[in-house]
């Protein structure tokens, strides 16, 4: 019997019986539940790394799972192929983008079979190609038929070292989502996608993901930012352009001391123009500018503030207040522009004492209680506020409100911190934008039935200043589909976000032409039961995900209001105290790994070593142990595999050894079923099939002699063998095998815990040896003493010092102790 099992050819044999027999293939209908289960898509810009295994090994763990319980499961795999982490990996090795993606899908698929993961590879969806991005250009102009895609002229943010444009949620402490480099602020035409329209629904129904975690909860409510207060707008002297603010506070409007903006508000240049000191203005405005850009942190230190010498206009008062520019108001949120209330809000006010601003109280506690100078930001009774005075916050509120509307300078409103989605990049590898650029006709959308606008090829690529599109003459030139008259292609390409926002929905049928989608596909498998992936997406993808399916579903495409039922989001798999990254020097190969010690063991080791949601850090000794406990479980079921290959009943009255063999067998199905289908704790799953493997080497121990001890032991095997194959399913199918079942392990049914044997009928109690303890062992609850000593002989540490020495005596304590005194 070999000592190290054959990991290598085991694998290799169920790899190839499993694809050629195509076991992983998934179809609609018949009666059993569906249950589909999706893990993000990988970015082919590399090798597969072990986040990937982590998220991958969790989901084919739970696949494996549910199609044992008796589910029709969806498990698909695709590759979010286009887009910034493609082209960057591409720019870098000098390969074009093309070829360095399909050569990456191509190995990386490789690795995943290697893995043993059980996708449906029928259904492989691969973002770059024609027949997946014809329908991101036909979205595009469905939603652009409906006013949901627009094109405006403004500011973006700009990184520099992608050469390309970020939408907000691509912005991370000031910096690119990818390098961390900072962002600028840069004037472009861009294409945006009007998912503002859909913020309310959003918010709403956050509230009702009750299987997504709060924390991602959370952060998409705090990053749709839902505000409900009043749009003003202020007069400027000298001006026909009014500033427009927001406020949640309308009722402080008598305290305002001055109007602040953003350095970068649309109105700034015209408000400087014809300013004596325009010069030392714009330098002033730009060096806040650039300091901003290069550290956010900047608008969170010390206020700093510009004074304009403009005024605007209070529409309640008539007071003249002075225009300011100040480095905590930013563009991206509100209106760039705020009314500074220094009496009631810390941030006005340490602005304005800076600047000796006149601080003015307009609101008092109800109970008059407020000491003079303090900051009171609650509401109460308005004073010093005209017609207004004595009316509570709430009732001042209401009416001052309705009396801007009335004299149109302003509303009650709702507004959010989401902005629209800006999708336009200046980038070649991504879908083309299916617009045309006529200087008779304007703005003219493809024709579907021209579409796809396929991407060009390119021999070399430009990738600084512009979009390299513009660039390709025979693509840019063409005749305008309405006049005929020559015309422009648009040479911006899409986000790659559009890909990952509806690719989990092509996985019901990867190969339909006709369509995006089979509605009737969709119906049948939505919503997903389970989303597998990273914290890291839960204010963008998570975000575009549920805009994407709430748009579909508009069109008629889909139905329902929310496309995901259950999200997990697995923790980072961190080495020497940080997430495993190839700059830092601290990651980990899956294919040494798998060389070393198998596919199973590196699935093992992932899925044993943390709970998922939380961070897993790596241990070399965790991987070596795995590989120790799977070969000793090969090891004790080759060593009986031709006895337990023949069938036998379980014995009518077991004798009370088989009876602790049984429950602890059944104990262990009622823990991992729980611990996989209510909790996903893996983990803790793992542990129960190590301590019964425990249990069967201390029964092989003890000798498997007496009548109905192989029939016990080749049911506490098979049950064994059933529970870790969705963790280990290379093993599991070869030990399945070697104990006589002609089908495939996951075609086999998950066993059942039978009630009999879960009631609470042993105890553990400590073994004593001259005083010290040495082992533990279960024995049925006041069982005699003739059993619990044959229990207590059979556990391998025992043995051994019994063997070193002589029995003296033992004495058991009924239920509490065993005791052994050894000369």
């Amino acid at each position: 019997m070999a000592e190290i099992y054959p990991f290598r050819d085991i694998e290799k044999i169920w790899q190839s019986r499993w694809d050629e027999h195509q076991v992983f293939r998934s179809t609609e209908g018949g009666d059993r539940p569906k249950y589909y289960v999706l893990e993000m898509l990988p970015y082919p810009s590399g090798r597969l790394h072990m986040g990937h295994v982590r998220n991958y090994s969790i989901g084919d763990a739970l696949s494996r799972f549910k199609r044992m319980n008796g589910f029709n499961v969806l498990h698909p795999i695709g590759w979010d192929s286009f887009g910034l982490p493609a082209e960057n990996a591409a720019i870098k090795h000098g390969i074009h983008p093309e070829k360095w993606t399909l050569d990456n899908i191509a190995f990386m698929k490789t690795q995943m079979k290697r893995l043993g993961f059980s996708y449906d590879w029928a259904r492989e969806t691969t973002t770059c190609l024609p027949e997946y991005y014809r329908w991101n250009q036909w979205f595009f102009l469905e939603m652009y038929k409906r006013g949901l895609v627009y094109r405006k002229h403004g500011l973006v943010n700009w990184c520099n070292v992608c050469q390309t444009v970020l939408a907000n949620e691509q912005v991370v402490n000031g910096g690119c989502w990818r390098d961390g480099s900072a962002i600028t602020q840069k004037k472009l035409a861009q294409w945006c996608i009007r998912i503002t329209d859909y913020a309310e629904e959003l918010l709403d129904e956050i509230d009702r993901l009750d299987g997504w975690p709060e924390r991602v909860r959370t952060m998409q409510r705090n990053w749709i930012g839902r505000s409900v207060g009043a749009k003003v707008c202020f007069a400027v002297d000298g001006f026909a352009e009014r500033i427009e603010i927001f406020t949640t506070r309308i009722d402080t409007i008598y305290g305002a001391n001055a109007i602040i903006l953003s350095p970068e508000h649309p109105m700034v240049e015209a408000l400087i123009e014809t300013h004596p000191e325009q010069a030392r203005l714009r330098e002033a405005i730009d060096t806040i500018i650039r300091r901003i850009r290069t550290d956010r942190s900047f608008v969170d230190t010390e206020k700093e503030g510009i004074c304009l010498d403009r005024y605007a206009v209070n529409p309640f008062n008539g007071e003249r207040l002075p225009i300011w520019i100040a480095n905590f108001i930013l563009m991206e949120y509100g209106t760039g522009a705020i009314m500074a209330v220094p009496a009631h809000d810390g941030r006005d006010r340490e602005f304005s004492l800076k600047y000796d601003l006149p601080i003015r109280p307009v609101v008092a506690p109800v109970d008059g209680c407020c000491a003079e100078g303090e900051l009171y930001d609650a509401y109460g009774v308005l004073i010093n506020s005209g017609e207004y005075s004595g009316l509570t916050s709430e009732a001042a509120m209401d009416r001052m409100s309705r009396r801007a509307e009335a004299e149109g300078f302003g509303c009650a409103t709702v507004t959010f911190r989401m902005r629209d989605w800006g999708i336009s990049r200046q980038r070649y590898w991504g879908t083309p934008i299916p617009i045309v650029h006529c200087e008779a006709c304007g703005l003219v959308p493809v024709p579907e039935q021209e579409l796809p606008v396929l991407l060009p090829p390119m021999e070399r690529i430009d990738y600084h200043g512009g979009s390299p599109l513009e660039n390709i003459t025979e693509f840019v030139h063409t005749r305008c589909p309405k006049c005929g008259g020559p015309a422009r292609r648009d040479t911006d390409t899409m986000d790659t976000f559009i890909d990952s926002s509806w690719y989990y929905l092509r996985y019901t049928d990867a190969q339909i032409a006709s369509a995006a989608i089979d509605p009737a596909k969709v119906a049948y498998w939505f919503p997903v039961d389970i989303y597998i992936g990273g914290i890291e997406h839960a204010v963008g993808h998570l975000t575009y995900t549920r805009f994407w399916w709430k748009m579909m579903r508009d069109l008629g495409m889909v139905k329902g209001s929310e496309p995901v039922t259950r999200l997990l989001t697995q923790g980072m798999v961190i080495k020497d105290g940080a997430k495993m990254s190839k700059s830092l020097g601290n990651i980990v190969d899956p294919d040494y790994l798998i060389e070393r010690f198998g596919a199973d063991t590196s699935r093992l080791f992932i899925l044993f070593a943390s709970p998922p949601e939380k961070d897993l850090d790596w241990s070399d000794q965790g991987i070596e142990g795995c590989f120790r406990f799977l070969n000793r479980v090969y090891r004790i079921v080759t060593k009986h595999a031709h006895w337990l290959a023949a069938p036998a009943p379980l014995p009518a009255e077991p004798t009370e050894r088989q009876l602790l063999l049984l429950r602890k067998t059944h104990q262990t199905i009622a823990k991992v079923t729980s611990d996989i289908e209510e909790r996903l704790q893996f983990n803790t799953a793992i542990a129960a099939c190590m301590e019964l493997t425990n249990e069967l080497y201390a029964a092989d121990n003890a000798g498997l002699d007496a009548p109905g001890d192989r029939a016990v032991f080749r049911h506490a095997v098979e049950a064994l063998i059933l529970m870790f194959s969705p963790f280990v399913p290379h093993l599991a199918e070869e030990l399945w095998a070697q104990t006589g079942h002609g089908t495939y392990v996951l075609d086999s049914a998950w066993p059942q815990a039978d009630p009999r044997y879960l009631v609470a009928e042993c105890v553990e109690i400590p073994i004593m040896v001259n005083g010290k303890l040495r082992a533990r062992v279960q024995i049925p609850v006041d069982a005699d003493e003739a059993s619990v000593k044959e229990l207590v002989f059979g556990v391998p540490r025992i043995q051994q010092l019994l063997a070193e020495g002589t029995l003296k005596k033992h004495l058991y304590v009924k239920n509490k102790v065993f005791n052994i005194i050894l000369k």
